[in-house]
This record gives C-alpha cells, structure tokens and sequence, in this order.
C-alpha cells in the first residue's frame, strides 16, 4: 500500500484510540483500516498498537511514530500549500492561544485587524490561564510569558514583564508603606492564585531571594478580581505589570519595595518549526510582533 495512505490511517487510529472512529473520521471501511495498520505494522516490524476487546492504545514505539508521522503529514501539507500558491493569500483556519488577561488585552485587537484584512482567513482564539502543548492540542501561535523551556518550537522575544507589588494610594495612607518584604507579614495581601492557601513570594536577585511567607487574607482565582481588590484599598498584590499598566497611569494602584523586584519576565511568540511557513502564520506573527514590540507595557 501506498506509505502516506498507511501514515494517515494510522494517525487516525492513534488519535482517535478507535478502529471504528478512525474509519468514520477518514471514511474508510473499517476493515481497509484493520489492513492498513497490519500492512504498516508488517512493513516496520514493530507492533505499533495494543489491541484488547475494548479499545485501543499505542504502544511506546507507537507514540514515538505518531509524533514523527504527525510532524511529517503537516510538512507534506505545508509543502503543498507552497506549491499551489496558497502562501500569497493567506486563508483557512489559524489558532492562537495566550493567557486570559494577556489575550483579552493584547492579541484580540491584533486579531480583529487580522481578520478585516484577510477574509479568507478564520482564527480560533483560545485564551486559558494554562499553558496549552501547542503540538498535542494542534494550535500554530501561542504567546508565553516567562522563562522558556528548552524545545523544538521557534520562539521570537518581543518584550518583557515585571512581577510588581502594588497597593492603593488609601491602603498604603492607612497602613503605612512597607520597607522590606518582612514588612508584609504585617500587612493583608491579596493573591490571585487558587493553588495554595499559604503564598511564598520571592524578592529579589535569583542568586540571593528573600523569601517570604504568607496567609493571604483574600485568594481569589482572577487576576482581575486581584486587580479590582487592591484599587479597592482591601491590601496588598503582586500582578504582572501589563495587567495594571492602566491603574498605575491613573494612579489607582502604587508601586512598593519596587528595590527588591525580580528580573523582568520575557514575552516570547511560539510557534511550529517548520521548512514551510504558511502565509497565515507568518502575517500573523509579524503583525502580532510589531504591535507587541512597541507596546509600552511590554518594554
């Protein structure tokens, strides 16, 4: 049988973790796909799935194939798209992802001009306070705050956070300013975390932090609702600083012990590597590039 038919059939299966579905998802009886994953498994000489009555799973020496053959279908459909012209007009479906505040803020007015000026061109935008595997959930653009673990995706830096500690002009007026980070255990903090209900917050150079920890008197699970409760005047928070870019410039919230910030976070766009750029990523990351760049929150 011809390879790329067998590669496809098999990722299919190994998608789908189902011979019936990966025949109704590639419409193919499900005994042409019984006979092309024995027809792959023979030509390899390796079992690449482990069938039970029940269902479907790859084996180790599957999941190592499927990443490879996902890798090379995408190519093969880059490569494709190159050669029919499809990179001088961009069209089809892009995904981007990024953190809720970050996405809300930044991306989606990038992403409105995008698509008044390729019609040709959907966006499925996913805005999650998690980190989303670009590979596994199939997305072309993500935009990631903070130090980078090392891997295969391209990464391009366009600006930097601050992590600051802020309170507001009324709070700081009845509780005094702090000096140092100890001064905190003294005061209320706000955290916008819901993983713990103590917060160890950590000042100062990576080769010599001050360690200090807390019991917020308010955990809330937004960084808007941090936001809206430090302008408040409840305490004290620490937020990014493009989060509160605004309240800063309006002098709704004040820096503190700012002498004992961390270093500034990057602000990286990621996407696939690939020999084939698609013209819709491309446009997009520039675009998305250069209105980063210039942002003044993000320098």
């Amino acid at each position: 049988m011809d390879q790329l038919h067998l590669m496809k059939v098999f990722v299919a299966v190994g998608e789908e973790e189902s011979f019936a579905a990966a025949s109704r998802r590639i419409d193919l009886s499900p005994a042409a796909v019984t006979r092309a994953i024995a027809a792959l498994e023979d030509e390899l000489g390796v079992k690449l799935l482990a069938r039970t009555t029940r269902n479907v799973r790859l084996t180790e020496a599957g999941q190592r194939y499927l990443d490879d053959t996902r890798n090379i279908l995408a190519s093969i459909a880059e490569a494709n798209e190159a050669a029919a012209g499809v990179n001088a007009a961009p069209r089809g479906n892009l995904s981007v992802t990024a953190s809720v505040l970050f996405g809300r803020t930044f991306i989606m007015p990038c992403i409105v001009r995008y698509l008044q000026d390729f019609p040709e061109v959907d966006v499925s935008a996913y805005f999650l306070d998690r980190v989303v595997n670009l590979v596994d959930e199939g997305m072309d653009v993500a935009v990631r705050i903070g130090h980078l673990p090392d891997s295969n995706l391209k990464a391009l830096r366009v600006g930097q956070v601050r992590r600051l500690l802020v309170a507001s002009p009324d709070y700081l007026a009845r509780h005094g300013t702090p000096e140092h980070p100890a001064d905190l255990l003294r005061h209320t903090v706000i955290a916008s975390t819901g993983l713990s209900p103590r917060v160890d917050w950590k000042f100062g150079a990576v080769d010599d932090p001050t360690m200090v920890r807390m019991k917020p008197r308010l955990t809330v699970t937004s960084n808007d609702g941090a936001i809206a409760a430090a302008v408040s005047g409840l305490g004290v928070a620490r937020l990014l600083s493009y989060q509160i870019g605004e309240e800063l410039s309006a002098g709704r919230l004040k820096i503190i012990l700012a002498d004992y910030e961390e270093s500034p976070w990057p602000v990286h766009i990621l996407h696939r590597e690939s020999k084939y750029g698609a013209s819709k990523v491309r446009q997009f990351i520039d675009r998305l590039a250069e209105h980063l760049r210039t942002h003044p929150y993000l320098v």
